[in-house]
């Protein structure tokens, strides 16, 4: 399926009505803190879970998460650990999947719900899917965005060309101007898109520099575990049973079209989509993108 952009009017709305909380989470260096976004009643019929990518935070899903607020859903947005407002850890070692899904399923529980739905953007969609795979998982339906079982070396390293490496910025213009360049593959997000990526991008420091919103130590992690080529984890797939949705930027490095193809055949059978005019990864800042999400998450 291939799915039209265009950016909804009125631009991209602010976490306004969002609650701000965080949880502690433990690794083998000590405890840490996790934030989280939490928007919607607590005792909503549905819970959906929104987990960002590698260097991202939970802020990039504001305009989805406003939207199914709105319509009775309880939606969770975590920073992942050492991005966003949570903290960072003592031990950068520590930044990789068996530690994010230990965090997740310690924020699940905390949301004491049964089950939930996931959407998660690259990194956040393999973790999903390690717990989806798992028996009894809390997941009943999952989404992965722009992300499959088999990520292919020459994607990884482009990531980590620049992942740990922004330079510090002057102003929030300065910090747009960048992210326009390196996030080029998010699509036309519209100037006000731009402008909110830039706001929950950056931080000001002590000095009055401002920084990206994530521990630089991550990318030294992330390059150290990508030299070991080829992500494949199409056994952990295969053991997914819920249902499952892919999306794929059109011109992905990657999601490849022929893993998603495969994924259509394999292990949950995902339903596809496609997203011209985006690389990695589709935002849903656009009303159709929702659209197709709100579909998915409400079908019988």
């Amino acid at each position: 399926m291939e799915l039209a952009m265009g950016v909804r009017a009125g631009g991209v709305a602010a976490a306004a009505d969002a609650r701000q909380r965080e949880l502690r989470c433990v690794s083998p260096a000590g405890v840490h803190r996790m934030a989280y976004l939490e928007f919607g009643p607590r005792d909503a019929a549905r819970t959906l879970v929104c987990v960002h990518g590698l260097t991202r935070n939970g802020r990039d899903f504001v305009p989805l998460a406003e939207r199914l607020a709105a319509e009775g859903w309880r939606v969770v947005c975590p920073d992942v650990v050492g991005r966003g407002r949570s903290a960072w850890l003592g031990d950068p070692r520590h930044y990789d999947l068996p530690q994010y899904v230990a965090d997740m399923m310690t924020l699940i529980g905390r949301l004491d719900v049964d089950s939930v739905q996931w959407l998660g953007t690259s990194m956040g969609g393999l973790i999903g899917m390690l717990i989806a795979s798992l028996d009894d998982s809390p997941i009943e339906r999952l989404i992965l965005n722009d992300v499959g079982p088999f990520v292919a070396a020459a994607g990884l390293g482009r990531v980590g060309d620049y992942l740990g490496k922004a330079p510090d910025f002057a102003g929030i213009d300065e910090a747009e101007r960048y992210l326009r360049v390196v996030c080029a593959p998010f699509g036309d997000l519209g100037d006000a898109g731009w402008r909110q990526l830039a706001e929950s991008s950056v931080h000001r420091s002590a000095d009055g520099r401002w920084l990206m919103r994530y521990d630089p130590r991550i990318g030294d992690n992330f390059r150290v575990q990508a030299a070991g080529g080829d992500i494949d984890l199409w056994p952990i797939y295969e053991r997914i049973r819920c249902p499952t949705l892919a999306i794929r930027g059109a011109s992905s490095d990657i999601l490849s079209r022929e893993t998603l193809a495969e994924m259509a055949r394999r292990g949950p059978c995902a339903r596809t989509v496609e997203v011209p005019g985006v690389g990695h990864a589709p935002m849903f800042f656009a009303d159709e993108q929702i659209a197709v999400l709100r579909d998915f998450l409400l079908a019988a």
